[in-house]
């Protein structure tokens, strides 16, 4: 069963290695599986040494006989938490030194077997924080008992103490608001990444466990009279590794932009060039019936921009219209050129966007209410408003729910 979880690893290690926290997974048996490079740095340990290892290596030893009953109970539970609910937790590294961690665990089944996802973070830096805000709190307590003294010897002392006092306690508050500022920051940003990590692995493992049973019937239909079913099992395929391929686009995307590693690369190209290639890939998904208008005697003029992210975000636009709109319709992709500006638009005649919904659409991680049932993660549009922004770029949109949407895109022809 590890060897099937490995199998993947093609497709999770550019998310397991581009995380800055440290990802283990292990199996019921407590048997690590996987291991990113931000959990084998943190422990000590060199790249594959904690592969197949018993989770034991990496808990302090007096907690080993309490953690396999707290693990098969959690596995059993089946439900993702954080651990050591009000208690402090630590880490214990090669070199035999404790630190104290934060870890929250996903549960998750891949071909009939558990397996457990664990983020795990190094908080080091804010244990030394909450113990600088004790060490404050203790200086002015200790400052409060001589200034109180001091007041019993001298009325005249007491308007200058007043003064210092409260200039003491603004300083002390001021402190102590940044420190917990910093800290909700960090809270928050860890249940992010917590939900992104419980969002990913929902999202891979329903298209993998379809191109398994795909791939696993197309090899039965042997005969040439069963091509027809061997073609539907084969486009099957084809279409959720081009989904797992748009999803993992956009994760990494998403990652470059939070890290603030989002650089972008210009370059000049062909306008025909990019809507051919986007065209393309649309055509792959397209339901029965389905087809794209869009001009093919275009101008070829010259685009000074980014075409990766440009192209992404077409992409995008252009597969929410396929998805969300019924067999036997037509999608528009238009283009047009305004001054300096070249503007995109996608119109489609899918479910629409409920008009309550409406304002939330590009806010991250948001979906609408009559799109839950659907494959999707919720980023793809939040990800193109970022880029577009960045880009001297908008995108605005219409839509009537149960009549269509229009979404329009407009970007400079020459960003240098």
């Amino acid at each position: 069963m590890q060897e099937n979880f490995l199998d993947n690893k093609n497709v999770f290690n550019l998310l397991f290695q581009g995380a800055s926290e440290g990802i283990i997974v292990v199996n019921s048996g407590q048997i690590v599986v996987a291991a990113n490079h931000a959990a084998e740095e943190m422990f000590g340990y060199e790249h594959g040494e904690l592969h197949n290892q018993h989770l034991d290596l990496l808990i302090p030893k007096k907690y080993h006989h309490k953690h396999q009953q707290h693990v098969d109970k959690f596995i059993e539970d089946s439900e993702k938490r954080q651990m050591g609910h009000g208690r402090d937790l630590y880490g214990l590294k090669k070199d035999g030194s404790l630190f104290p961690v934060e870890a929250g665990l996903n549960p998750f089944e891949v071909n009939g077997e558990r397996f457990v996802m664990s983020l795990v973070i190094d908080i080091t830096v804010r244990k030394e924080s909450q113990r600088q805000i004790r060490e404050l709190n203790t200086q002015l307590e200790e400052k409060i008992k001589i200034r109180t003294q001091e007041l019993s010897d001298s009325v005249e002392d007491l308007k200058n103490l007043n003064l210092d006092l409260e200039q003491e306690i603004k300083r002390r508050e001021k402190a102590e608001k940044k420190i917990k500022d910093a800290l909700q920051k960090e809270k928050e940003l860890n249940e992010l990444k917590t939900k992104f990590l419980s969002l990913v692995s929902h999202e891979f493992k329903t298209p993998l466990s379809g191109i398994l049973t795909s791939a696993t019937l197309a090899v039965k239909y042997t005969r040439e009279e069963q091509q027809e079913k061997r073609e539907k099992h084969l486009n099957t395929i084809k279409n959720k590794v081009h989904y797992l391929n748009s999803i993992l686009n956009d994760f990494l995307s998403i990652e470059r932009l939070d890290s603030g590693r989002g650089q972008y690369r210009f370059s000049k190209f062909g306008l025909k060039r990019l809507i051919n290639e986007v065209i393309y890939n649309a055509n792959v998904t397209l339901k029965d019936g389905q087809e794209i208008s869009y001009p093919r005697e275009l101008e070829d003029v010259e685009l000074f921009m980014d075409e990766k992210i440009l192209e992404l975000i077409l992409s995008n636009l252009l597969g929410n219209a396929i998805k969300y709109s019924p067999e036997d319709t037509l999608i528009k992709f238009k283009v047009d050129f305004n001054g300096e500006f070249i503007i995109f638009e996608i119109e489609d005649q899918g479910r629409g966007i409920p008009e309550k919904d409406q304002k939330h659409i590009f806010e991250r991680y948001f979906r609408a209410e009559n799109a839950l049932l659907d494959e999707g993660t919720g980023i793809g549009l939040n990800i193109a408003k970022t880029h577009l922004e960045n880009l001297g770029g908008t995108i605005e949109f219409k839509s009537i729910e149960n009549r269509g949407t229009t979404f329009s895109v407009k970007v400079p022809m020459d960003k240098s």
